[in-house]
């Protein structure tokens, strides 16, 4: 069984009703990251390894919070928060599910060619709300059984069924079947009405994506696919940092939980002289140089309150405030600088930039944790909170969302152990896989660059 949350193994108690906070930076990352785990223990399927979207009752599973707790496991064993073969079970139990599920182009099935469909029941593991078959969110679930088939490489009969079946899943991908026959992946598919009108294009989420159907065993992208979808990036200069362009803060951070971008580069950032890394850190100080500014007059904003990504918020609803006519919107890709923004701050948003600028992040996750809102939960900080949208229960700071969502619970866990250990970003590098689609994209430099002098 896992560790009880605060039991004296786990080394960190919950924050404290008065609202203190660790005198420490290390304390501090111990108590934001053990909370965080907890989403992934209480808010999951032992029998099956689904892990529940978002808090509330009745709500499904999110593949990619499966991905994404499939990677957080080895990161709880080596803090103490759960032991080795309770987390090799619990991953073992996953990738059971998966593999055994029904895969198949009928309505209720769990997957197809396959990828998986973005939200599944948690009990029955069958799709739900006639939900797409999600390419990216498939990367991000097969990208944790990678992680888990790397960190689980002991003899034990359940280790070795980790490792086998990661790889099965992995080699069962149709990446070119994904393509529709285009240049560029869908973004998924339905037994409905077939692919989904939208390609992947712009500077996307899906970098991870990319590089695991370069890498695959089975059915690869072609090369020139990597290339179709870099033609499409944007480049721009804000507040004097220039940067590939992405507004939306999960961008930058969302698939770098796994890659270890530091020093390695592909043919565009060699043409700018920059790696995916420096280029998440740069996004970062734009977005405290935006709330800084603060030229929308949202209240709140400052160099210790930012963070602005996709995530709910106080609408729909349109209100004057001030004397200003303010529109907020509930689940959006907000984003910086051009928005949407209606003053919705995320603070997992901030805590996953920890690795690329942690002296602006590290100020900004103590002021939010001796918020008292946003740190009296087991799971820690709240999704979001907005100052200027009114509380409907008259709190003074406005208002603060009810719900934890698994995506956002995973990359506090994962990034903070990247800036810490670098233990994820190992385990991927470690993978011939990641290794294999790196180059086909054209990568090279760091650490990839010292593998190839090794081997040869």
């Amino acid at each position: 069984m896992a560790l009880a949350a605060g039991s004296a193994r786990s080394g960190w108690l919950p924050i404290s009703a008065d609202g203190m906070t660790p005198r420490t930076d290390a304390a501090l990352l111990d108590k934001v990251q053990g909370h965080a785990f907890q989403y992934f223990l209480h808010e999951g399927n032992e029998a099956n390894g689904l892990i529940r979207d978002r808090t509330g009752p009745g709500w499904p599973a999110s593949i990619a919070a499966v991905g994404l707790a499939l990677a957080a496991y080895p990161v709880a064993v080596e803090r103490g928060l759960m032991r080795r073969a309770a987390a090799a079970a619990r991953t073992l139990a996953t990738l059971r599910f998966f593999w055994t599920s029904r895969q198949g182009p009928e309505p209720d099935a769990t997957g197809y060619r396959g990828f998986y469909y973005h939200f599944l029941d948690m009990k029955s593991g069958a799709r739900v709300w006639h939900c797409e078959l999600s390419t990216v969110d498939s990367a991000f679930l097969i990208a944790g059984m990678l992680a888990a088939a790397a960190y689980f490489g002991g003899a034990s009969a359940a280790e070795t069924e980790v490792r086998d079946l990661a790889e099965r899943l992995y080699a069962r991908m149709d990446w070119r079947w994904a393509m529709d026959g285009g240049r560029t992946l869908t973004h998924g598919w339905k037994p409905e009405t077939g692919f989904l009108r939208y390609r992947w294009q712009g500077y996307d989420e899906s970098l991870l994506m990319q590089l695991l159907g370069l890498g695959a065993p089975t059915h690869p992208l072609p090369t020139g696919s990597y290339a179709a979808w870099t033609s499409t990036f944007k480049w721009k200069t804000f507040y004097g940092h220039s940067h590939l362009y992405s507004g939306p803060l999960f961008i930058h951070q969302l698939p770098q939980a796994w890659l270890d971008c530091r020093g390695i580069r592909d043919g565009y950032m060699r043409g700018r002289g920059l790696d995916y890394f420096e280029n998440s850190r740069r996004a970062t100080l734009v977005q405290q140089a935006y709330a800084v500014r603060n030229s929308r007059g949202f209240a709140g904003y400052d160099a210790t309150t930012w963070g602005i990504t996709a995530s709910n918020g106080p609408g729909p609803s349109v209100r004057r405030i001030g004397g200003v006519r303010r529109r907020f919107y509930d689940y959006l890709g907000r984003g910086v600088p051009f928005g949407p923004d209606d003053g919705t701050v995320a603070p997992w948003a901030v805590v996953a930039s920890l690795p690329f600028a942690p002296e602006i992040v590290i100020p900004t996750v103590r002021r939010f944790a001796r918020h008292r809102r946003l740190s009296r939960h087991r799971y820690g900080f709240h999704a979001t909170f907005n100052p200027t949208f009114p509380d409907p229960r008259g709190s003074p700071g406005g208002w603060v969302s009810s719900r934890h969502y698994g995506i956002n619970q995973g990359p506090i866990v994962l990034m903070i152990e990247n800036y810490r250990s670098g233990l994820v970003w190992e385990l991927m590098r470690g993978s011939g896989y990641i290794r294999a689609g790196l180059r086909a994209a054209g990568f090279t430099g760091g650490w990839l660059s010292k593998e190839q002098e090794h081997a040869s």
